[in-house]
């Protein structure tokens, strides 16, 4: 059996007492202050190399700013990562800020966690902060490895984001009993196609319109532009993120759990998604610009890794032309006004997102079959 990492970012609701909460607040703006320092010398200097920083700050960070050996190493290794993203995607050469008062924490150096407590390394020393533990026990069955975490404050609520690992068996093509077709999209958030015939839809229509819903909200506290509008703006986008997270968790949830262990299925390779969601009128470009197929589809993809299924990503196009009954493609077979698909040649008829679907099933069943040669 092939092992597999599955990787899930959790996040953890901390309840401090107003002491431990100063410590915590003071411990982040001194961590902040330092990365801002170290960003300035390496926009300076364009020197981003983590030793190379070692030699020429780590003094400054422990005397400045009173951080404690290993905060000042977070310190190096957070600012030259953020660089080394810059130079690998190849955006111009900028000064990078650091405004959100965030802490990065290195397991069983910066911090711990136990069932009982969180323990967290402060400028002042070591704090132990209780947390809620409801939908976090299934993460100390010792099966699960805790990753650098991130110390967050929104608000005055304090969060923990951690990256916790396990490694899976994962399936192997021959052991696959069932393939299922997934399309994504606007109209239908999700729509499967199974072996057995059975399509099953996801309505997107009321998600569509809560986001018109949210855009238009946007829209007028923007043109308000007064600080309190723009305070409530910010509100209201991390409300409906959120809010669509918490969708996507459901939906993809739902989604694979229908299904029993050793099914294969087969998503869009998204690659490109965004610029052809850009194709679409002024007037809906929001809600399709921002649709968030890439989470839903990483949602997918872990939680059938942890299920004992497999995920595979194949190039969607043409899935919505092509006939699944006589394989002809034809860009007139679809109708996307009104999400019909006819077939010019052999009549075949249906919903478009069904057809792609139908369409995904089949490249997933020709994927197990080429890997098996």
């Amino acid at each position: 059996m092939e092992k597999a990492k599955v990787t899930v970012t959790v996040k953890i609701k901390l309840t401090p007492t107003p002491e431990q909460s100063e410590r915590m607040l003071q411990t982040l703006h001194a961590y902040r202050q330092a990365c801002n320092f170290v960003s300035q010398h390496v926009y300076e200097t364009k020197k981003r190399s983590v030793i190379c920083l070692h030699k020429l700050l780590y003094r400054d960070l422990r005397e400045a700013f009173s951080l404690r050996s290993q905060m000042a190493q977070s310190v190096l290794k957070t600012v030259a990562a953020r660089y080394q993203s810059i130079v690998s995607n190849g955006h111009p050469w900028t000064q990078i800020h650091f405004k959100k008062p965030e802490y990065d924490l290195v397991w069983n150096r910066d911090y711990s966690l136990s069932k009982q407590i969180f323990s967290i390394n402060t400028l002042e020393g070591r704090i132990k902060v209780p947390f809620v533990m409801q939908g976090m026990e299934i993460y100390f069955d010792g099966t699960w490895i805790f990753g650098t975490a991130k110390l967050v404050n929104r608000r005055g609520k304090w969060y923990l984001h951690i990256p916790v690992t396990k490694v899976v068996d994962r399936v192997t093509l021959p052991s696959i009993h069932q393939v299922v077709g997934i399309d994504l999209g606007i109209n239908f958030v999700a729509t499967t196609y199974d072996i057995a015939g059975k399509t099953v839809f996801y309505p997107g229509r009321p998600i569509k319109d809560k986001r018109s819903q949210y855009k238009h909200l946007r829209k007028t506290l923007q043109q308000v532009g007064t600080p309190s509008a723009r305070r409530k703006l910010k509100r209201i986008g991390e409300r409906e993120n959120r809010w669509m997270t918490d969708v996507n968790h459901r939906i993809s949830k739902a989604l694979v759990s229908q299904y029993d262990p050793f099914t294969l299925f087969v998503v869009e390779d998204l690659t490109g998604i965004r610029t052809a969601t850009e194709r679409v009128r002024v007037q809906y470009r929001y809600e399709n610009v921002s649709w968030s197929f890439l989470q839903l589809r990483k949602m997918i993809e872990y939680k059938a890794a942890l299920r004992g299924a497999r995920v595979v990503a194949v190039d969607p196009r043409y899935t919505s032309q092509t006939c699944p009954k006589c394989d002809r493609k034809n860009k007139a077979n679809r109708d996307k006004k009104k999400h019909r698909f006819c077939c010019m040649a052999c009549g075949y008829q249906s919903n478009d997102d069904r057809i792609a679907a139908m369409n995904l099933q089949r490249l997933g069943i020709k994927y197990i079959a080429e890997v098996a040669k």
